[in-house]
Protein backbone atom coordinates (compact mmCIF):
# COMPACT_ATOMS: atom_id res chain seq x y z
CA UNK A 1 0.00 0.00 0.00
CA UNK A 2 1.83 3.38 -1.13
CA UNK A 3 2.06 5.96 1.59
CA UNK A 4 -0.22 8.92 0.10
CA UNK A 5 -2.93 5.78 -0.23
CA UNK A 6 -2.76 4.98 3.30
CA UNK A 7 -2.80 8.32 5.04
CA UNK A 8 -5.90 9.04 3.61
CA UNK A 9 -7.20 5.66 5.36
CA UNK A 10 -9.06 7.00 8.58
CA UNK A 11 -9.51 5.04 11.67
CA UNK A 12 -11.29 5.33 14.69
CA UNK A 13 -10.07 3.86 18.35
CA UNK A 14 -12.86 3.02 21.11
CA UNK A 15 -11.89 2.43 24.92
CA UNK A 16 -12.31 3.09 28.33
CA UNK A 17 -10.39 5.84 29.14
CA UNK A 18 -8.55 5.97 32.61
CA UNK A 19 -8.34 2.03 33.24
CA UNK A 20 -5.24 -0.24 32.64
CA UNK A 21 -4.74 -2.07 30.38
CA UNK A 22 -7.51 -0.02 28.20
CA UNK A 23 -5.30 3.14 27.84
CA UNK A 24 -2.14 2.06 27.47
CA UNK A 25 -3.15 -0.40 24.48
CA UNK A 26 -5.19 2.41 22.68
CA UNK A 27 -2.43 4.86 22.77
CA UNK A 28 0.53 2.31 21.64
CA UNK A 29 -2.22 1.57 18.57
CA UNK A 30 -2.74 5.36 18.26
CA UNK A 31 1.35 6.18 18.02
CA UNK A 32 2.00 3.63 15.79
CA UNK A 33 -0.53 4.00 13.14
CA UNK A 34 -0.79 7.59 13.40
CA UNK A 35 2.24 7.50 11.10
CA UNK A 36 0.85 6.21 8.39
CA UNK A 37 -2.87 6.97 9.31
CA UNK A 38 -5.31 9.36 9.86
CA UNK A 39 -6.34 8.08 13.43
CA UNK A 40 -8.86 9.88 15.83
CA UNK A 41 -8.82 8.96 19.77
CA UNK A 42 -10.83 10.88 22.30
CA UNK A 43 -7.96 11.66 25.25
CA UNK A 44 -8.36 15.74 25.84
CA UNK A 45 -11.45 16.60 24.10
CA UNK A 46 -13.45 19.11 26.33
CA UNK A 47 -17.00 17.25 26.68
CA UNK A 48 -19.59 19.34 25.67
CA UNK A 49 -22.04 19.22 22.77
CA UNK A 50 -19.50 19.95 20.30
CA UNK A 51 -17.59 16.94 21.52
CA UNK A 52 -20.20 15.04 20.98
CA UNK A 53 -20.44 16.16 17.47
CA UNK A 54 -17.33 15.93 16.96
CA UNK A 55 -17.43 11.87 17.76
CA UNK A 56 -20.51 11.25 15.28
CA UNK A 57 -18.37 13.13 13.06
CA UNK A 58 -15.55 10.96 13.20
CA UNK A 59 -17.08 7.67 13.40
CA UNK A 60 -19.20 8.24 10.13
CA UNK A 61 -16.11 9.46 8.58
CA UNK A 62 -14.26 6.44 9.52
CA UNK A 63 -12.76 3.54 7.13
CA UNK A 64 -12.05 1.54 9.76
CA UNK A 65 -13.38 1.09 13.50
CA UNK A 66 -11.18 -0.61 16.52
CA UNK A 67 -12.77 -1.14 19.49
CA UNK A 68 -11.08 -2.53 22.64
CA UNK A 69 -12.49 -4.73 24.30
CA UNK A 70 -11.72 -5.98 27.85
CA UNK A 71 -13.94 -6.25 31.43
CA UNK A 72 -13.97 -2.47 31.50
CA UNK A 73 -15.05 -1.42 27.90
CA UNK A 74 -17.85 -4.39 27.70
CA UNK A 75 -19.59 -2.06 30.49
CA UNK A 76 -19.19 1.11 29.37
CA UNK A 77 -21.78 2.99 27.83
CA UNK A 78 -20.26 4.95 25.63
CA UNK A 79 -17.54 2.07 24.33
CA UNK A 80 -21.13 0.42 23.75
CA UNK A 81 -22.81 3.60 22.21
CA UNK A 82 -19.58 4.02 19.63
CA UNK A 83 -19.77 0.01 18.58
CA UNK A 84 -23.90 0.15 17.92
CA UNK A 85 -22.82 3.35 15.85
CA UNK A 86 -19.89 2.21 14.08
CA UNK A 87 -22.13 -1.31 13.09
CA UNK A 88 -25.53 0.54 11.74
CA UNK A 89 -22.93 3.30 9.86
CA UNK A 90 -21.41 -0.15 8.26
CA UNK A 91 -24.57 -1.86 7.33
CA UNK A 92 -26.09 1.25 5.95
CA UNK A 93 -22.73 2.48 4.16
CA UNK A 94 -20.29 0.19 3.68
CA UNK A 95 -18.42 1.12 6.69
CA UNK A 96 -16.27 1.61 9.26
CA UNK A 97 -15.36 -1.90 8.99
CA UNK A 98 -15.14 -3.80 12.69
CA UNK A 99 -11.87 -4.87 13.78
CA UNK A 100 -12.99 -5.67 17.72
CA UNK A 101 -9.95 -6.33 19.52
CA UNK A 102 -10.15 -8.59 23.12
CA UNK A 103 -7.91 -7.06 25.78
CA UNK A 104 -7.22 -10.15 27.64
CA UNK A 105 -10.90 -10.16 27.77
CA UNK A 106 -11.96 -14.19 27.23
CA UNK A 107 -15.81 -14.02 28.47
CA UNK A 108 -18.31 -14.27 26.16
CA UNK A 109 -20.03 -11.16 24.88
CA UNK A 110 -22.96 -10.32 26.57
CA UNK A 111 -26.11 -9.34 24.52
CA UNK A 112 -26.25 -6.40 22.60
CA UNK A 113 -22.73 -6.34 22.25
CA UNK A 114 -22.81 -10.24 21.21
CA UNK A 115 -25.41 -9.39 18.76
CA UNK A 116 -22.54 -6.95 16.69
CA UNK A 117 -19.71 -8.68 17.33
CA UNK A 118 -20.07 -12.38 17.79
CA UNK A 119 -20.16 -12.68 13.73
CA UNK A 120 -17.01 -10.73 12.83
CA UNK A 121 -13.63 -11.97 13.25
CA UNK A 122 -11.51 -10.79 16.20
CA UNK A 123 -8.06 -10.36 17.90
CA UNK A 124 -6.50 -10.98 20.83
CA UNK A 125 -3.92 -9.35 23.11
CA UNK A 126 -2.70 -11.04 26.46
CA UNK A 127 -0.22 -8.82 28.17
CA UNK A 128 2.57 -6.46 26.88
CA UNK A 129 4.58 -9.14 24.76
CA UNK A 130 1.24 -8.81 22.42
CA UNK A 131 1.30 -5.71 21.41
CA UNK A 132 4.07 -5.87 18.40
CA UNK A 133 1.69 -8.79 17.05
CA UNK A 134 -1.09 -7.41 17.44
CA UNK A 135 -0.31 -3.87 15.70
CA UNK A 136 1.07 -6.74 13.05
CA UNK A 137 -2.09 -8.00 12.63
CA UNK A 138 -4.04 -5.03 12.81
CA UNK A 139 -2.46 -2.83 9.95
CA UNK A 140 -2.55 -6.61 7.85
CA UNK A 141 -6.21 -6.39 8.55
CA UNK A 142 -6.62 -2.75 7.20
CA UNK A 143 -4.70 -3.88 3.91
CA UNK A 144 -7.46 -6.25 3.51
CA UNK A 145 -6.54 -9.54 5.15
CA UNK A 146 -8.74 -11.21 7.98
CA UNK A 147 -8.25 -10.79 11.72
CA UNK A 148 -6.72 -14.00 13.29
CA UNK A 149 -9.90 -15.47 15.15
CA UNK A 150 -12.44 -15.84 12.73
CA UNK A 151 -13.80 -19.18 13.47
CA UNK A 152 -16.01 -20.57 15.45
CA UNK A 153 -14.26 -23.45 16.73
CA UNK A 154 -11.12 -20.16 17.47
CA UNK A 155 -13.92 -18.43 19.29
CA UNK A 156 -14.74 -21.06 21.78
CA UNK A 157 -11.17 -22.20 22.22
CA UNK A 158 -10.48 -18.39 23.49
CA UNK A 159 -14.01 -17.69 25.04
CA UNK A 160 -13.29 -18.84 29.26
CA UNK A 161 -16.38 -17.81 31.05
CA UNK A 162 -14.23 -18.80 34.26
CA UNK A 163 -11.30 -17.23 33.90
CA UNK A 164 -10.83 -14.56 36.63
CA UNK A 165 -11.62 -11.24 35.87
CA UNK A 166 -9.23 -8.37 36.47
CA UNK A 167 -11.70 -6.06 38.08
CA UNK A 168 -11.26 -5.36 41.67
CA UNK A 169 -13.90 -7.98 43.97
CA UNK A 170 -14.92 -6.60 47.17
CA UNK A 171 -12.68 -6.50 50.55
CA UNK A 172 -15.16 -9.05 53.38
CA UNK A 173 -17.64 -7.02 54.96
CA UNK A 174 -19.84 -7.76 57.93
CA UNK A 175 -22.18 -9.70 56.34
CA UNK A 176 -21.64 -12.74 53.12
CA UNK A 177 -22.47 -11.38 49.97
CA UNK A 178 -22.62 -12.91 46.78
CA UNK A 179 -19.92 -11.95 44.11
CA UNK A 180 -20.60 -8.73 42.27
CA UNK A 181 -21.84 -8.20 39.51
CA UNK A 182 -21.21 -5.79 37.06
CA UNK A 183 -23.75 -3.05 36.11
CA UNK A 184 -24.12 -3.96 32.60
CA UNK A 185 -27.41 -3.19 31.44
CA UNK A 186 -29.93 -6.04 31.50
CA UNK A 187 -29.73 -8.33 34.06
CA UNK A 188 -29.80 -12.29 34.01
CA UNK A 189 -33.30 -13.67 35.56
CA UNK A 190 -31.51 -15.48 38.31
CA UNK A 191 -29.12 -12.47 39.34
CA UNK A 192 -28.69 -11.73 43.12
CA UNK A 193 -29.19 -8.07 42.54
CA UNK A 194 -32.04 -7.94 40.64
CA UNK A 195 -34.41 -6.29 42.92
CA UNK A 196 -38.24 -6.96 42.48
CA UNK A 197 -40.61 -4.59 42.48
CA UNK A 198 -44.67 -4.58 42.10
CA UNK A 199 -44.46 -5.41 38.54
CA UNK A 200 -42.55 -8.72 38.45
CA UNK A 201 -45.30 -10.23 40.25
CA UNK A 202 -47.63 -9.44 37.88
CA UNK A 203 -45.86 -9.71 34.61
CA UNK A 204 -45.25 -13.77 35.93
CA UNK A 205 -48.49 -14.42 36.74
CA UNK A 206 -49.71 -13.29 33.68
CA UNK A 207 -47.38 -14.76 31.04
CA UNK A 208 -48.48 -18.32 32.83
CA UNK A 209 -52.04 -17.94 30.90
CA UNK A 210 -52.28 -18.36 27.17
CA UNK A 211 -53.20 -15.94 24.87
CA UNK A 212 -52.21 -13.00 26.84
CA UNK A 213 -50.08 -8.98 25.82
CA UNK A 214 -48.35 -7.58 28.12
CA UNK A 215 -46.96 -3.97 27.57
CA UNK A 216 -43.80 -2.96 29.39
CA UNK A 217 -43.23 0.81 29.76
CA UNK A 218 -41.32 3.10 31.31
CA UNK A 219 -37.81 5.58 30.64
CA UNK A 220 -34.42 4.28 29.84
CA UNK A 221 -32.38 2.35 31.91
CA UNK A 222 -35.67 1.15 34.34
CA UNK A 223 -35.05 -2.16 34.09
CA UNK A 224 -37.75 -2.77 31.37
CA UNK A 225 -35.74 -5.49 29.49
CA UNK A 226 -34.36 -7.23 32.20
CA UNK A 227 -38.36 -7.39 33.63
CA UNK A 228 -38.76 -8.78 30.13
CA UNK A 229 -35.92 -11.57 30.00
CA UNK A 230 -37.52 -12.40 33.29
CA UNK A 231 -41.05 -12.67 31.94
CA UNK A 232 -40.17 -14.94 28.84
CA UNK A 233 -37.44 -17.02 31.05
CA UNK A 234 -41.00 -18.12 33.21
CA UNK A 235 -42.68 -18.69 29.93
CA UNK A 236 -39.74 -21.20 28.57
CA UNK A 237 -40.29 -23.08 31.63
CA UNK A 238 -44.17 -23.36 30.61
CA UNK A 239 -43.02 -24.80 27.34
CA UNK A 240 -43.91 -22.00 25.63
CA UNK A 241 -42.01 -21.48 22.54
CA UNK A 242 -39.94 -17.89 23.01
CA UNK A 243 -39.03 -15.50 19.96
CA UNK A 244 -37.37 -12.81 21.18
CA UNK A 245 -36.85 -9.71 18.60
CA UNK A 246 -34.90 -6.56 19.75
CA UNK A 247 -35.79 -3.52 17.36
CA UNK A 248 -32.28 -1.79 17.55
CA UNK A 249 -31.02 -4.65 15.32
CA UNK A 250 -33.19 -3.81 12.04
CA UNK A 251 -30.90 -2.73 9.33
CA UNK A 252 -31.38 0.83 8.70
CA UNK A 253 -32.39 0.51 5.55
CA UNK A 254 -35.61 -1.84 6.04
CA UNK A 255 -36.43 1.43 8.30
CA UNK A 256 -37.03 3.37 5.46
CA UNK A 257 -38.84 0.70 3.31
CA UNK A 258 -42.01 -0.92 4.44
CA UNK A 259 -41.91 -3.55 2.12
CA UNK A 260 -38.38 -4.42 3.62
CA UNK A 261 -39.72 -4.13 6.68
CA UNK A 262 -42.44 -6.09 7.02
CA UNK A 263 -40.48 -8.93 4.94
CA UNK A 264 -37.60 -9.10 7.39
CA UNK A 265 -39.71 -9.04 10.10
CA UNK A 266 -40.76 -12.56 9.41
CA UNK A 267 -37.84 -13.83 8.04
CA UNK A 268 -36.11 -13.00 11.20
CA UNK A 269 -39.15 -14.34 13.54
CA UNK A 270 -38.61 -17.76 11.68
CA UNK A 271 -34.88 -17.78 11.82
CA UNK A 272 -35.07 -17.10 15.83
CA UNK A 273 -37.59 -20.32 15.78
CA UNK A 274 -35.48 -22.15 13.77
CA UNK A 275 -37.64 -22.85 11.35
CA UNK A 276 -37.87 -23.20 7.60
CA UNK A 277 -37.92 -19.37 5.82
CA UNK A 278 -40.87 -19.66 3.34
CA UNK A 279 -41.61 -15.88 3.46
CA UNK A 280 -40.75 -15.98 -0.35
CA UNK A 281 -43.02 -18.60 -1.35
CA UNK A 282 -46.04 -17.48 1.04
CA UNK A 283 -45.57 -13.68 -0.13
CA UNK A 284 -48.22 -12.18 -1.87
CA UNK A 285 -47.80 -9.11 -4.18
CA UNK A 286 -51.12 -8.32 -4.26
CA UNK A 287 -51.94 -7.92 -0.73
CA UNK A 288 -50.66 -5.35 1.47
CA UNK A 289 -47.76 -5.69 4.44
CA UNK A 290 -49.50 -6.65 7.49
CA UNK A 291 -52.27 -8.73 5.16
CA UNK A 292 -49.21 -10.86 4.00
CA UNK A 293 -47.27 -10.48 7.39
CA UNK A 294 -50.34 -12.00 9.24
CA UNK A 295 -50.72 -15.01 6.91
CA UNK A 296 -47.52 -15.89 7.34
CA UNK A 297 -47.64 -16.02 11.25
CA UNK A 298 -51.02 -17.40 11.10
CA UNK A 299 -50.86 -20.00 8.53
CA UNK A 300 -47.25 -20.88 8.79
CA UNK A 301 -45.77 -20.28 12.14
CA UNK A 302 -48.78 -21.13 14.55
CA UNK A 303 -49.63 -23.51 12.70
CA UNK A 304 -46.95 -25.44 12.41
CA UNK A 305 -45.61 -24.77 16.09
CA UNK A 306 -48.69 -26.32 16.95
CA UNK A 307 -47.51 -24.87 20.59
CA UNK A 308 -48.18 -21.95 22.61
CA UNK A 309 -45.24 -18.95 21.50
CA UNK A 310 -44.34 -15.78 22.93
CA UNK A 311 -43.23 -12.89 20.48
CA UNK A 312 -41.30 -10.63 22.45
CA UNK A 313 -40.47 -7.56 21.20
CA UNK A 314 -37.95 -4.83 23.10
CA UNK A 315 -37.01 -1.30 22.05
CA UNK A 316 -40.25 -0.95 19.66
CA UNK A 317 -39.62 2.60 19.91
CA UNK A 318 -37.05 2.61 17.27
CA UNK A 319 -39.60 2.07 14.66
CA UNK A 320 -40.88 5.41 16.02
CA UNK A 321 -39.62 8.00 12.93
CA UNK A 322 -40.80 5.30 9.93
CA UNK A 323 -44.03 6.01 7.92
CA UNK A 324 -45.43 2.61 8.66
CA UNK A 325 -45.11 2.37 12.36
CA UNK A 326 -49.02 2.63 12.96
CA UNK A 327 -49.66 -0.06 10.69
CA UNK A 328 -47.43 -2.33 12.25
CA UNK A 329 -48.75 -1.51 15.97
CA UNK A 330 -52.42 -1.73 14.10
CA UNK A 331 -51.37 -5.27 13.05
CA UNK A 332 -50.51 -6.12 16.84
CA UNK A 333 -53.27 -5.28 17.80
CA UNK A 334 -55.27 -6.86 15.36
CA UNK A 335 -53.37 -10.19 16.36
CA UNK A 336 -54.79 -9.31 19.97
CA UNK A 337 -58.28 -8.59 18.86
CA UNK A 338 -58.04 -12.28 16.87
CA UNK A 339 -57.94 -14.47 19.47
CA UNK A 340 -61.87 -13.79 20.45
CA UNK A 341 -62.51 -15.54 17.56
CA UNK A 342 -59.99 -17.57 16.06
CA UNK A 343 -58.43 -19.96 17.90
CA UNK A 344 -54.72 -20.66 16.45
CA UNK A 345 -54.51 -16.53 17.68
CA UNK A 346 -54.78 -17.77 21.25
CA UNK A 347 -51.39 -19.72 21.38
CA UNK A 348 -50.03 -16.43 20.95
CA UNK A 349 -48.77 -14.17 23.70
CA UNK A 350 -47.24 -10.81 22.63
CA UNK A 351 -44.87 -9.13 25.14
CA UNK A 352 -43.57 -5.37 24.27
CA UNK A 353 -40.99 -3.03 25.41
CA UNK A 354 -40.69 0.88 24.83
CA UNK A 355 -39.61 3.65 26.37
CA UNK A 356 -42.04 6.14 24.35
CA UNK A 357 -45.20 7.28 25.38
CA UNK A 358 -47.78 4.83 23.66
CA UNK A 359 -49.76 7.74 22.11
CA UNK A 360 -46.67 8.68 20.61
CA UNK A 361 -46.07 5.23 18.53
CA UNK A 362 -49.65 5.07 16.73
CA UNK A 363 -52.39 7.87 15.54
CA UNK A 364 -55.45 5.82 16.55
CA UNK A 365 -55.92 4.15 20.09
CA UNK A 366 -58.49 2.06 19.25
CA UNK A 367 -55.84 0.33 16.70
CA UNK A 368 -53.18 0.19 19.63
CA UNK A 369 -51.70 -2.64 21.13
CA UNK A 370 -50.45 -0.79 24.49
CA UNK A 371 -53.69 -0.02 25.98
CA UNK A 372 -54.62 -3.50 25.80
CA UNK A 373 -54.10 -6.74 28.39
CA UNK A 374 -51.58 -6.13 30.98
CA UNK A 375 -49.29 -2.65 30.74
CA UNK A 376 -47.01 -2.58 33.45
CA UNK A 377 -45.24 1.09 33.72
CA UNK A 378 -41.85 1.17 35.67
CA UNK A 379 -40.41 4.04 38.17
CA UNK A 380 -37.13 4.64 39.90
CA UNK A 381 -36.61 2.19 42.86
CA UNK A 382 -37.75 3.98 46.67
CA UNK A 383 -35.43 4.30 49.35
CA UNK A 384 -36.82 0.82 50.69
CA UNK A 385 -35.68 -0.74 47.53
CA UNK A 386 -32.29 0.93 48.01
CA UNK A 387 -31.50 -0.20 50.90
CA UNK A 388 -32.32 -4.01 50.06
CA UNK A 389 -29.69 -3.43 46.99
CA UNK A 390 -27.24 -1.89 49.49
CA UNK A 391 -27.50 -5.11 52.03
CA UNK A 392 -27.13 -6.86 48.84
CA UNK A 393 -23.90 -5.48 48.08
CA UNK A 394 -22.71 -6.12 51.66
CA UNK A 395 -24.10 -3.07 53.39
CA UNK A 396 -21.27 -0.60 52.19
CA UNK A 397 -23.34 2.39 52.74
CA UNK A 398 -24.33 3.27 55.98
CA UNK A 399 -28.06 4.54 56.62
CA UNK A 400 -27.37 8.10 56.32
CA UNK A 401 -25.55 7.34 52.99
CA UNK A 402 -28.07 5.54 51.71
CA UNK A 403 -30.52 8.51 51.61
CA UNK A 404 -27.79 10.82 50.71
CA UNK A 405 -27.61 8.56 47.35
CA UNK A 406 -31.13 8.59 47.04
CA UNK A 407 -30.84 12.89 46.49
CA UNK A 408 -28.33 12.77 44.37
CA UNK A 409 -29.57 9.55 41.66
CA UNK A 410 -33.35 9.62 42.96
CA UNK A 411 -33.40 5.74 42.66
CA UNK A 412 -32.31 5.56 39.37
CA UNK A 413 -31.70 1.40 38.89
CA UNK A 414 -28.70 1.66 36.59
CA UNK A 415 -26.67 4.33 38.86
CA UNK A 416 -27.58 3.34 41.84
CA UNK A 417 -26.03 -0.21 40.86
CA UNK A 418 -23.05 1.48 39.55
CA UNK A 419 -22.60 3.73 42.79
CA UNK A 420 -23.53 0.17 45.47
CA UNK A 421 -20.97 -1.47 42.97
CA UNK A 422 -18.00 1.09 42.89
CA UNK A 423 -18.10 1.40 46.93
CA UNK A 424 -18.20 -2.50 47.96
CA UNK A 425 -15.31 -3.18 45.06
CA UNK A 426 -13.25 0.10 46.66
CA UNK A 427 -12.61 1.71 43.59
CA UNK A 428 -14.02 4.67 45.00
CA UNK A 429 -15.04 6.20 48.48
CA UNK A 430 -18.44 7.61 49.11
CA UNK A 431 -17.09 10.65 49.99
CA UNK A 432 -15.32 10.23 46.50
CA UNK A 433 -18.63 8.78 44.67
CA UNK A 434 -20.68 12.03 45.85
CA UNK A 435 -17.53 14.90 45.09
CA UNK A 436 -17.31 14.22 41.68
CA UNK A 437 -20.79 12.59 40.63
CA UNK A 438 -21.02 15.26 38.11
CA UNK A 439 -17.61 15.14 36.75
CA UNK A 440 -17.50 14.81 32.97
CA UNK A 441 -14.32 11.56 33.89
CA UNK A 442 -16.09 10.64 37.38
CA UNK A 443 -17.43 7.38 38.43
CA UNK A 444 -20.47 8.41 36.33
CA UNK A 445 -18.99 10.56 33.63
CA UNK A 446 -18.90 7.80 31.01
CA UNK A 447 -23.11 7.53 31.29
CA UNK A 448 -23.34 11.19 31.47
CA UNK A 449 -21.61 11.59 28.28
CA UNK A 450 -23.26 8.82 26.76
CA UNK A 451 -26.58 10.76 26.80
CA UNK A 452 -24.73 14.09 24.98
CA UNK A 453 -23.42 11.69 22.51
CA UNK A 454 -26.97 10.54 21.63
CA UNK A 455 -28.83 13.94 21.84
CA UNK A 456 -26.15 16.35 20.38
CA UNK A 457 -27.91 16.48 17.03
CA UNK A 458 -31.18 16.61 17.94
CA UNK A 459 -31.03 20.04 18.49
CA UNK A 460 -35.01 20.12 19.81
CA UNK A 461 -34.34 17.35 22.33
CA UNK A 462 -31.52 20.01 23.81
CA UNK A 463 -33.31 22.95 24.18
CA UNK A 464 -36.37 21.20 25.62
CA UNK A 465 -33.76 19.69 27.96
CA UNK A 466 -32.46 23.33 28.43
CA UNK A 467 -36.23 24.78 28.63
CA UNK A 468 -36.51 22.48 31.85
CA UNK A 469 -33.06 23.41 33.26
CA UNK A 470 -34.09 26.72 33.27
CA UNK A 471 -37.49 27.39 33.94
CA UNK A 472 -38.78 24.00 35.46
CA UNK A 473 -41.04 23.83 32.51
CA UNK A 474 -41.29 21.99 28.68
CA UNK A 475 -44.20 23.64 26.58
CA UNK A 476 -44.33 21.33 23.96
CA UNK A 477 -46.12 17.68 25.48
CA UNK A 478 -44.53 15.52 22.84
CA UNK A 479 -41.17 16.54 23.55
CA UNK A 480 -41.20 16.00 26.62
CA UNK A 481 -42.70 12.28 26.39
CA UNK A 482 -39.47 12.49 24.50
CA UNK A 483 -37.48 13.74 26.92
CA UNK A 484 -39.26 11.32 29.48
CA UNK A 485 -38.62 8.17 27.28
CA UNK A 486 -34.81 9.39 27.36
CA UNK A 487 -34.61 8.77 30.75
CA UNK A 488 -33.63 12.45 31.30
CA UNK A 489 -36.94 14.32 33.19
CA UNK A 490 -39.64 13.73 34.99
CA UNK A 491 -42.57 15.32 36.31
CA UNK A 492 -43.09 16.64 39.50
CA UNK A 493 -46.11 18.06 40.16
CA UNK A 494 -47.27 21.24 37.51
CA UNK A 495 -43.12 21.74 37.13
CA UNK A 496 -40.98 19.29 34.79
CA UNK A 497 -37.54 18.84 35.84
CA UNK A 498 -34.21 16.93 35.54
CA UNK A 499 -34.66 12.61 36.35
CA UNK A 500 -32.27 13.71 39.01
CA UNK A 501 -30.04 16.03 41.14
CA UNK A 502 -27.11 14.55 39.33
CA UNK A 503 -28.31 15.27 35.65
CA UNK A 504 -29.41 18.68 36.56
CA UNK A 505 -25.64 19.31 37.53
CA UNK A 506 -24.14 17.92 34.66
CA UNK A 507 -26.60 18.87 31.84
CA UNK A 508 -26.55 22.64 33.32
CA UNK A 509 -22.53 23.01 32.86
CA UNK A 510 -22.21 20.64 29.81
CA UNK A 511 -25.50 21.60 27.47
CA UNK A 512 -25.11 23.90 25.12
CA UNK A 513 -28.06 25.18 22.72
Amino acid sequence: METSSRSTIRIFISYKRGVTPDEPVALEVFRAFSQDYSVFIDQTMTVGTQWAAQIEAELRQADYFIPLLSGYSVSSEMVKGEIETAYHLGKQHGKPKLLPVRVAYQEPFQYPLSAYLNEINWAFWQDPQDTERLLAELRRAIAGNSLSIETAQAKADLIQASVPSPIPQPQPFAQPIPTLEMPEGTMAPESAFYVEREADEIALKTIQRQGVTITIKGPRQMGKSSLLLRTIGAAGAMNKRVAFLDFQLFDKTALTDANQFFRQFCVWLTDVLEMDDRVQELWNDALGHCQNCTRYVQRYLLKELGVPMVLAMDEVECIFDTEFRSDFFSMLRSWHNSRATMPVWKQLDLALVTSTEPYQLIDNLNQSPFNVGQVLELTDFNAEQVMVLNQRHGSPLSLTQVGQLMELLGGHPYLTRRALYLVATQQITIDHLFEQAAHERGPFGDHLRYHLFRMHDKQELVHGLLQVLNKQTCQDERLFFRLRGAGLVRRDGQRVVPRCQLYAAFFQEHLHG
